[in-house]
């Protein structure tokens, strides 16, 4: 049966349009006449820049050349694929981000403890610095200027790692920490609060698994010890700063021990009181000790203020009595001189030495014995003699004498 309409051409297929491509000048729009928009309003130099950058990006996908030229003969390869250049480019890319990514940064306050495969490798000193990138090397920054801080007994408000200027909010007690024995068996109440820094990030990074633990249990440890051998009395007064000093010490030597890298800069003790239950009657207790206190120290007072009196008397008795001993002595002694030398005298020369000795007498007695001058003519007159310490008696005279030629004196006591 022949077609009426004769024999017609056949109708060619409708063609589709291409999608409209990003990376055109105009933007994937179709370039219109003078009458059309003039590419999106670009200017030619950023379309000649965007032209550009499609031919690069088309030869890395595509590996023929541009997009909508055939592939070359025997290549399987579709159009808009990657090709080995873009593969290695962007492995190249990788590359370089992933050798860059080994820089990193110390700062300051910090220490730069790298790793390699989990190991400790070496320590980098603050600014930039490099390691190979992970999973090789990788890298720990602890800050080692920072001051951190451990309550025992307590908990403050600010919590654990505050700095040294901060100021506790708020505090809870914890009395299984800060219930202790002294010396002299009795109960205290200490807080206390030590404050550590990092000496060496590697072996505070490695040596202990938790550093903080580690320096608070050291620290209640040797505060235990140290209050076991201090008595209370001291411990609530004087002693703190001694007590300070040797939990300081004793921790420090504990972390050494066990190569914690941790420097203790300073221990302080918050708060030193008897336990609450009994504060009333150790309170009384003081007191009491006050007041034996002042009582001894006036009992001290009057004994330092009468023994040296006392003593000063005695040392000035012991000095005349030893003066009065010697004046005998020496006495006694010229007195035994002068009897030798008389007697010398006298058996050199006896009437000499007689008489001399019986003149010395009588002028030694007549020089401490009152004389009276008596005139007589052969009477024997009364003589009233005075009695001992009573003074001279008045002269008596007794009848005018009769005349002669030389009347022998009489005397009492004396005679001149």
């Amino acid at each position: 049966m022949s077609d009426p309409w004769g024999d017609v051409p056949p109708r060619p297929p409708k063609r589709t349009p291409p999608p409209p491509n990003p990376w055109s000048p105009n933007g994937g729009g179709r370039d219109r006449g003078p009458g059309g928009p003039s590419n999106n309003g670009l200017p030619p130099e950023l379309r000649d820049m965007l032209a550009q950058l499609r031919g690069w990006a088309e030869r890395l996908i595509t590996p023929g050349g541009p997009q909508g030229t055939p592939p070359r003969p025997g290549q399987a390869v579709p159009p808009g694929t990657i090709g080995p250049r873009g593969i290695a480019a962007a492995l190249a890319v990788l590359l370089l981000l992933w050798l860059a990514s080994g820089f990193y940064r110390v700062q300051p306050d910090e220490q730069g403890v790298v790793l390699r495969f989990g190991a400790y490798t070496r320590t980098t000193l603050p600014g930039l610095n490099y390691h190979l990138p992970w999973p090789i090397e990788s890298v720990e920054r602890p800050a080692v200027t920072r001051i951190n801080r451990v309550d025992i007994g307590y908990r403050s408000g600010s919590g654990d790692g505050a700095s040294l200027s901060g100021r506790d909010t708020a505090r809870a007690d914890i009395g299984e920490e800060s219930l202790m024995l002294t010396g002299d068996e009795n109960i205290i109440d200490i807080n206390a609060a030590v404050f550590w820094r990092i000496r060496d990030g590697s072996t505070f990074l490695f040596n202990t698994r938790n550093p903080q633990t580690t320096v608070k249990s050291a620290a209640e440890s040797v505060l235990r010890e140290v209050i076991g051998r201090t008595p209370i009395q001291p411990a609530l007064t004087d002693a703190r700063a001694s007590i300070e000093a040797a939990v300081t010490t004793g921790v420090q030597a504990v972390l050494d021990q066990y190569g914690a890298g941790v420097e203790i800069t300073q221990v302080q003790l918050q708060r030193v009181d008897p336990p609450p239950a009994v504060i009333e009657s150790f309170r009384d207790v003081q007191r009491a000790n006050t007041d034996a206190d002042r009582m001894r120290n006036e009992a001290e007072s009057y004994h330092n203020d009468i023994v040296p009196r006392a003593r000063g008397d005695a040392a000035r008795i012991i000095a005349e009595a030893d003066a009065t001993r010697q004046a005998n002595i020496a006495e006694a002694t010229g007195q035994a001189q002068r009897f030798s030398s008389v007697l010398q005298a006298y058996q050199s020369a006896k009437d000499v030495t007689l008489q001399r000795l019986y003149i010395e007498t009588m002028q030694e007695i007549l020089s401490k014995t009152p004389t009276t001058i008596v005139k007589s003519t052969g009477m024997v007159p009364y003589l009233p003699l005075p009695a001992p310490g009573a003074g001279l008696a008045a002269p008596i005279t007794a009848s005018p004498p009769a005349a002669t030629s030389s009347p022998p004196p009489a005397t009492s006591g004396g005679v001149k």
